[in-house]
């Protein structure tokens, strides 16, 4: 039983263990604290969100649903290895689950099986979702695993509890398989081995740029100025505005993934610029080339590809 920390020593804990934490938005005062209680705390519960990719799962996670309001989680644990920080306090992520397995997870026994729903989780423990379609096939990154190690560590070596208190969705809640891809018990023993010695702070994988398809691209600043609205027609879009947006040369609230008139005209603005290659006429038509938009990524952090 502890009282849980505060959201300081929470993210001073994972940064000690060597996690690379994302912090998104109000993060620290963002939860369902007023619809019930938020503690004691016993453990750690680790769940897969059954999504692809890490913006459309974070924003998921932060935001929930109609039915199911956000946060979902406190982190988010990407396949990168990266931890995205999205709630602090109670969290609509564990649900009912057995008070038996709460009552094992207490005195860090073995658990048995969860067979009832009679106990309110969302109070009890911290929770992570780990970015993964939970059908047995999506692969676990070892990156993403060591995240979960430290994590779990993490919250442990500041409570003072033992790899016991480290807890699957699953094994929680009848009915739950996740996470699906690796064993609990497994997870367990690498939580154990960590705990077992002195905590090493250093950085996780450095993650991969992102990938920006340039026949996508183009194709998506030719037909997105005449549709209605702003659908977004390539998730990559998005990169590039962020990118054009940290030039000056959009407006953030543009930043919307739909390649638009606006748009068009930012991206003919950093073709005609020195930076962008100095390009004038047709060529600086905001339709992007693969010089112009390589320049581009190289400056702001992204890959491009044909």
């Amino acid at each position: 039983m502890a009282t849980p920390m505060s959201a300081a020593e929470f993210l001073a804990a994972l940064r000690a263990e060597g996690v690379t934490v994302v912090e998104v938005g109000d993060w620290r005062t963002h939860n369902r604290n007023h619809k019930g209680a938020w503690g004691p705390v016993h453990g750690l519960m680790v769940h897969h969100t059954v999504t692809k990719g890490t913006e459309n799962t974070v924003k998921i996670c932060r935001d929930g649903y109609a039915s199911l309001p956000g946060p979902l989680c406190h982190g988010v644990i990407a396949k990168d290895g990266r931890v995205h920080l999205v709630g602090y306090g109670r969290a609509n992520h564990a649900g009912l689950g057995d008070g038996d397995v709460l009552q094992a997870v207490i005195a860090e026994s073995a658990l048995p099986a969860d067979n009832e729903a009679n106990t309110d989780g969302n109070a009890r423990f911290y929770g992570f979702e780990c970015e993964n379609l939970g059908d047995g096939k999506d692969p676990w990154p070892e990156a993403q695993l060591l995240a979960i190690e430290r994590v779990a560590a993490a919250i442990c070596r500041a409570h003072g509890w033992g790899e016991r208190s480290v807890i699957g969705h699953l094994e929680w809640q009848p009915g739950k398989v996740d996470p699906r891809g690796f064993t609990m018990d497994t997870m367990r023993t690498r939580v154990a081995k960590r705990l077992g010695v002195k905590p090493q702070p250093a950085p996780l994988p450095k993650p991969s740029k992102p990938i920006v398809d340039l026949s996508k691209l183009v194709a998506a600043a030719r037909s997105n100025p005449a549709a209605k609205g702003t659908p977004v027609t390539y998730a990559g879009v998005r990169t590039v505005e962020a990118a054009l947006v940290d030039a000056g040369l959009l407006a953030k609230a543009r930043l919307d993934g739909h390649f638009g008139s606006d748009t068009v005209k930012a991206y003919a603005a950093w073709q005609r610029s020195k930076a962008g290659g100095g390009y004038s006429g047709k060529a600086a038509d905001g339709i992007p080339g693969k010089a112009s938009l390589t320049r581009l990524g190289t400056k702001y952090g992204f890959d491009v590809k044909e």
